[in-house]
């Protein structure tokens, strides 16, 4: 059996994916983990990046082309675009 699924097209102009990897924790390290990054307003997922981001950043080792981590939640407003002018008999 073939599978008949073309492959996927990512556009050009789409961010590179996140990589995804399993983490296997202690059921009390990872209590204690989720509690602080709510305290902090993240999720546990986030918690552990920004930890091994400061951590890689410490020793000297983030590199530099590492992109920073996204900002969550909502976007900050944009003033609204002046309208272009115009010309006419109000003008």
């Amino acid at each position: 059996m073939t599978d008949q699924t073309p492959p996927r097209r990512t556009p050009a102009s789409r961010p590179q994916q996140r990589k995804q990897m399993l983490l296997r924790l202690d059921p009390a390290v990872h209590d204690a983990l989720a509690r602080w990054a709510s305290d902090e307003l993240r999720s546990a997922n986030a918690q552990i990046e920004f930890l091994l981001r400061r951590a890689l950043k410490e020793a000297g080792r983030l590199p530099g082309s590492a992109a920073p981590i996204a900002r969550r939640g909502r976007p900050p407003k944009r003033p609204p675009e002046e309208p272009e002018a115009r010309g006419g008999a109000d003008a």
